[in-house]
């Protein structure tokens, strides 16, 4: 990788938060429509998703072309971290004040965000020894090399994106036994299950990251750890399409696109982790063509959108999944940035 395509792959996490800060608060501040109150606020918080996929991009990019020093090494997990407290901090603050079903919705949606965040920020970690990956795999033994993660390391960082997963899933089930109360329970528990699939599937790619460091990434997980990640894609598409068949005639039918959205931001995760264990003692001839995978799925992410767009021509309960889904758009094509950095940086190309 040279200089001047690392520049390109950092920017574009950069690029696409900027799409969402700056498309969050136009959609926020165009208007009064309850609609806006949620779309804009979520839309906005994507940003900081692409901000911790920047942290990781940066982290992995210095390493492949020898720029890593000591601040990046820990300013950058930082501020995948820092963006992920902010979030929940944020959403937490909105629904705990809201005064609107709208506003319930927007707050519980946003720290569902901001777990999605601090799981990236753990990624970000993860790979502050990414060098070692391509050693490694090189190797026929499995001791674990001088300067890698210790056990208790790993296991933290393992132990981060669980404990972060199971808060997600344990708030998605509340709000969703809660519908009998409001349609915004309804809306929200939707929603997080989505999110919590995401979080999950980053379960598969931090343990992956780690163990490959540590030199102790087996045969058998070069299978699960993917399976996993498609499971929590299909389990997000299906509960959407569930969702938009058996509800179609009120707004929380609606939610289901927006599952549909998450689905897909899992099947782009999928695609850094099945690259990973692709190549990982193997040679994969194909792994240049897994970085195609994010960018068909953020084209399915618009051009999914553009139809939600026209039925929120129709009917403004579409208003909002239209939004989101450009968001989730941008999410999945900054995941093929780092997905094309990881071929780079274990293809062994210059």
């Amino acid at each position: 990788m040279n200089y001047g395509i690392s520049i390109l792959f950092r920017a574009i996490p950069l690029v696409m938060a900027l799409f969402c800060f700056g498309y969050g608060a136009f959609i926020y501040g165009y208007g009064d429509a309850g609609g806006r109150v949620v779309a804009g606020p979520v839309v906005f918080s994507l940003g900081m998703i692409c901000i911790a996929l920047f942290c990781t991009a940066a982290t992995i990019i210095r390493q492949i072309i020898h720029t890593y020093n000591r601040a990046a090494k820990y300013g950058l997990p930082i501020l995948g971290y820092l963006a992920a407290i902010a979030t929940i901090i944020t959403g937490i603050c909105i629904f705990s004040g809201a005064d609107s079903p709208s506003a319930f919705v927007a707050g519980h949606v946003i720290t569902g965000v901001g777990f999605i965040t601090g799981c990236v920020a753990t990624a970000a970690t993860s790979s502050t020894r990414f060098s070692f990956i391509p050693e490694n795999s090189k190797s026929t033994g499995h001791e674990v090399p001088d300067g890698a993660f210790s056990l208790g390391e790993e296991r933290t960082m393992e132990a981060v994106v669980i404990t972060i997963s199971l808060v997600a899933w344990i708030w998605a089930f509340v709000l969703l036994a809660n519908s009998h109360v409001h349609p915004a329970y309804f809306v929200a528990g939707h929603v997080m299950v989505g999110l919590a699939c995401i979080c999950t599937s980053l379960i598969a790619l931090v343990a992956t990251i780690a163990r490959q460091i540590r030199n102790v990434y087996s045969e058998k997980e070069r299978s699960q750890w993917p399976k996993l990640v498609l499971l929590m894609g299909s389990i997000s598409f299906i509960w959407g399409l569930f969702v938009i068949f058996a509800d179609s005639g009120s707004t929380n039918g609606t939610t289901g696109y927006i599952m549909l959205g998450l689905g897909l931001v899992c099947y782009s995760i999928s695609s850094k982790v099945i690259l990973l264990a692709k190549i990982w003692r193997h040679e994969f001839k194909l792994a240049n063509r897994i970085p195609l995978i994010p960018v068909l799925t953020a084209l399915a992410c618009l051009f999914l959108a553009a139809f939600v767009f026209e039925l929120a021509t129709v009917h403004s309960d579409y208003f909002i999944p239209a939004r989101v889904l450009s968001g989730l758009g941008a999410i999945c094509f900054t995941l093929f940035s780092i997905v094309s950095i990881l071929e780079s940086g274990t293809s062994g190309k210059g």
